[in-house]
């Protein structure tokens, strides 16, 4: 086997494993886990795993996590009525500052900002969208 052929196995082999560990954390995302918890869940090196996935993806394990507690909160904060704490809580933070200082640090704003800002923008889109409506109709008759 050549040299190409022998890096082309092992780029495939880095994205499959980059993927599961993705797909591991979409899943467990409310949980609290550790790099050797997901190492052992993939059957590979924790130190590898870490290597591989940021070669693959130019994060790390954890900075994508945070990523994907802070996306399902914006859903959640959009979605829901629920407060910023317990949507902290059912995307897996135990302190209510802690969840609010990582979602700062992912979103550039507050949870409560965020939600403004998002509400805001749900508001105008609609009122547009109406009166584009209301004009189409005045236009057709």
């Amino acid at each position: 086997m050549d040299k190409q052929t022998q890096r082309r196995g092992r780029d495939t082999a880095g994205k499959h494993l980059a993927l599961q560990a993705a797909s591991y954390i979409r899943e467990h995302s409310e949980q609290k886990f550790s790099l050797s918890e997901i190492a052992g869940a993939l059957f590979v090196n924790s130190n590898y795993l870490a290597r591989v996935f940021k070669h693959e993806t130019g994060c790390t394990l954890l900075w994508y996590h945070n990523a994907i507690r802070c996306e399902n909160a914006k859903k959640m904060l959009i979605e829901t009525k629920l407060s910023v704490a317990e949507i902290g809580f059912s995307v897996g933070y135990i302190s209510p500052a802690h969840f609010s200082h990582q979602f700062k640090k992912m979103a550039g704003v507050s949870p409560s900002d965020w939600r403004s800002k998002e509400a805001c923008k749900i508001a105008h889109d609609t009122s547009e969208e109406t009166v584009s409506m209301i004009r189409r109709q005045l236009e057709s008759h």
